[in-house]
Formats: C-alpha cells, structure tokens, sequence
C-alpha cells in the first residue's frame, strides 16, 4: 500500500534533513480542548474502521512506535486507541530482552507478536531497538554472542537494516499494512519532562537514574534514528516523524495517519452468499416464533 501524502512523512529515496524534522508544530496550533475534540472524532473514525477491518478478517495494521524517553508513546497510544474494541486490538511493550530470546535471531521476539488477519497490532518499542540501543551500546551484543570485525560496522548496520526491509516486505506482500511513527522530542522538553517525573509524587515511579546516563548520550542516538530514518522508510512500510513536544497536537497526527491508512486499506463487512442469507431468514422465523425450535 502507497503511503499518505503528509508533511511529516519521511521519503523512502532517504532524501530529507534531520536536523530539520520538527519537535513543534509550525504556525498557530489550535488550542488544547479543539485539539481534543478532533482527535474524539478521529477515534471514532478509527474504531469504525477496526470493526470493519476485524470482521472482514482479510488483513491486519502494525503500527511501530520508537522515540527517546518521555516522547510520549504510552499516553498516545492509550490516548489514539480509546474505545477501540480490544478482541480486533493487541499492545506488545518490548523491553530487554530475556534469555530465551538473546539465544535467537534478533528478529525473533517480534516475529511470533504481529498481529493476526483481521486486527490492529501496536509495538511500543520493536526490533528497532537492535539499531538504536545497540548501535549506541554495540557492548550489549556481548549477550547475543555477536561480534562486529574491526573495520566492519558500516556493514554491520547495513546488514541489520536490509535484515529489517526484507521482514518488512514480506509481512506487507502477505497482509499486514505497517506504518511506523517516530515521536520527535526536544532536549528541552524531555528535560522538563524529567523534572515533572521528579516533582509530581504520582510519576516517581516513572523516573529512573538510568534515564540520566542515556540523555547524555543525546546526540549518539540522534545519529542512530537519522541512520535508520533514512535506511528503513519505505513506500510500503514508511516512517512519520511527528512532533513531539505538544502532545494533544502529536496524538491528533497520529490518530489521522492511522485512520487515512485504514481508509486506504478500505475494509468491508463480509457479503453472505446466498446460502448464508437463506439460514438467516430461516433462523429469523424461528426467532418470531416463540414455540420454533432450531
């Protein structure tokens, strides 16, 4: 399936500046409670749309989210999907890996969570991890007993990228639309973020130290989504870097793209054959007759 025409689409020829991709919107924004508003009617479009695709049970939409810490995916994801009906909707969260799966490729994990025909799989966090967080800590690939050659990363990455295409294309070539969201933060703002973590008793919970040491190594991981940015989006399976730093505005985005590829992927109720008509009017008699039997 082609992509939608979006500002915030990242071209699959991998020609656009990353430097200039937006953490806020540009020009006047509506305000909190319009924004709001859109996105309740956006996700009653959007669970519409879900019926349809679970009933007609041909095909299914995988939606990837990935970005720094407190870029916001949990509350858009929660917020985007309210009132969608969870038996055509599954969430994975992927965190680090076990035992289990640093013993298999490092597609693996994911491969056996893509969502069924028929339903709306979200990834928070996905085997893009293996070429962020491990491109930023190559260390880590200790635990998978790999070793990168001296002289050889370039390669390394590449490999791991095409690894990551040729999966894509072979689950949209048999179903699955995918469209991936990366949620662009500021330094800034995740840094006033943090704070609010630390100030509000309620977010505690949400701070860690670790959080720290991974923000100064800011830039590291700007190299690695501007590495991947380019090498992975593309027509079939595209990237959306969407503005992060004002979150009603961010989740409205999110909600429209999703709901514009729903839309182009034009699900249908079933069409009953006539035989399948025929027991329905034969189960409706039964039903006006109160003394029928089936």
């Amino acid at each position: 399936m082609k992509s939608n025409n979006n500002s915030y689409l990242i071209p699959a020829n991998g020609a656009f500046d990353f430097d200039a991709l937006l953490t806020a919107p540009e020009g006047d924004v509506d305000g909190k409670k319009s924004l709001k508003k859109q996105l309740k009617k956006e996700i009653e479009s959007i669970a519409e749309l879900q019926h349809q695709l679970y009933a007609e049970d041909k095909h299914s939409l995988l939606l990837i989210f990935q970005a720094m810490d407190a870029a916001g995916k949990d509350s858009t994801i929660r917020s985007v999907f309210t009132g969608v009906n969870p038996a055509g909707f599954q969430v994975y969260s992927f965190k680090q890996p076990s035992k289990e799966e640093l013993d298999h490729d490092f597609l693996w994990r994911t491969h056996c969570k893509m969502p069924e025909r028929g339903r709306i799989g979200v990834f928070n966090r996905s085997y893009y991890e293996e070429v962020l967080v491990i491109k930023v800590h190559p260390e880590y690939l200790a635990g998978q007993r790999i070793e990168i050659p001296e002289g050889g990363e370039d390669e390394f990455w590449q490999d791991r990228y095409d690894s990551i295409n040729q999966a894509e294309k072979h689950l949209t070539k048999n179903g699955t639309t995918i469209v991936k969201f990366f949620l662009n933060v500021s330094k800034d703002e995740q840094k006033n973020r943090f704070l609010s973590r630390i100030y509000d008793e309620h977010k505690n919970w949400k701070f860690s130290n670790s959080d720290l040491a991974e923000r100064a190594l800011w830039d590291n991981y700007q190299q690695s989504y501007h590495d991947l940015l380019k090498a992975t989006s593309t027509e079939d399976a595209p990237w959306y870097a969407i503005p992060a730093d004002n979150k009603p505005y961010m989740r409205l985005q999110v909600a429209k793209i999703i709901r514009q590829t729903l839309e182009g992927m034009q699900p249908q109720y079933p069409t009953l054959s006539e035989k399948a008509l025929d027991k329905l009017s034969v189960a409706e008699r039964l039903l006006l007759n109160e003394e029928g039997t089936y």
